[in-house]
């Protein structure tokens, strides 16, 4: 099996997905905490090399732009609200 930095980049994606999830399962991060949004984000962009450089494949190609959509929707929103509260303090 040879495998090339494409496949290497899917395969730790799926890991950092699943992981985040797990930690999430596991009440060791939250949903809307900047690390499980990162390692969603990552986890995605790395599926979505492996596709773009390897086996493409569409159905999984829109749900991985769609879970990195997500994640940096959850870090702007997050970014936006601790803002938001940082600007109510005295």
């Amino acid at each position: 099996m040879n495998l090339m930095w494409h496949d290497w980049a899917g395969y730790i994606g799926v890991v950092l997905v699943l992981l985040a999830f797990l930690l999430l399962q596991a009440h060791k991060l939250h949903g809307n905490g900047l690390t499980y949004q990162v390692m969603n984000i990552v986890g995605a962009l790395g599926v979505l090399l492996s596709l773009l450089f390897g086996s493409f494949n569409l159905s999984a190609f829109v749900m991985e732009v769609a879970w990195a959509a997500i994640g940096i929707f959850g870090v702007l929103r997050g970014l936006r609200l601790r803002r938001g509260k940082d600007s109510r303090l005295p």
